[in-house]
């Protein structure tokens, strides 16, 4: 049964024509155009090396679009099953309890840049982390939008080696992740290997860094 249920969610992924995520982190109805809903879903699965219906059976069970890499993310970095995160996400808790919960901290969503970033979307979170010295980068509060544009942040620029910068850009300019991955995919393609890899993290304006507004 699960098998053929795994076909179905294939079959109705390739008639989507609709994706859940606003800008805001809230579901709202977005025309994301086709294919470009499974080419994101592509791209998440690929990154953690799950199977693409993997990623969709976590859709069906309730978590937006772009808050499955939070699921899996966490889920890495806690050594648990992505189900474990993903019930503990659908009791009402949010993406920080739930990060704190299963003794990790908020220091896993930094995403390095060379610039000082200001923008609305991301200029808050990025805020805190050059305030606090990294000894108390544990007692960030994010907020569940802070996150989820954090973690696909990483996804998006690790999986492409693609500037965050670039993609922050993108993202505080009102575009989506799946139109910011088909962008991306169809104008400079992958660079390097893809796949999850650890990242040395830094604090901090240093020399030479610009600023992003």
């Amino acid at each position: 049964m699960r098998l053929m249920g795994m076909f179905l969610t294939v079959l109705v992924l390739t008639t989507v024509s609709v994706i859940e995520s606003g800008g805001d982190g809230a579901d709202t109805v977005v025309s994301p155009g086709e294919g470009a809903l499974s080419g994101f879903f592509l791209v998440v699965g690929d990154y953690y090396r799950i199977p693409q219906t993997e990623v969709i059976i976590i859709r069906e069970r309730g978590i937006p679009a772009y808050e499955i890499p939070v699921v899996l993310f966490i889920a890495k970095r806690a050594h648990v099953e992505p189900e474990i995160i993903m019930d503990f996400r659908l009791r009402n808790n949010t993406w920080l309890y739930t990060t704190l919960r299963f003794g990790i901290s908020p220091e896993i969503f930094y995403v390095p840049v060379g610039t000082v970033v200001k923008d609305s979307l991301y200029g808050k979170a990025y805020g805190y982390y050059k305030h606090k010295p990294r000894k108390e980068w544990k007692t960030i509060v994010l907020s569940d939008n802070d996150i989820v544009n954090l973690v696909n942040l990483k996804l998006m620029s690790e999986y492409y080696r693609y500037p965050p910068e670039k993609i922050i850009k993108m993202r505080s300019g009102g575009k989506e992740f799946y139109s910011i991955n088909e962008e991306i995919r169809k104008g400079e393609g992958r660079i390097g290997d893809h796949g999850e890899k650890e990242v040395r993290v830094k604090s901090g304006r240093g020399k030479g860094e610009k600023e992003i507004e």
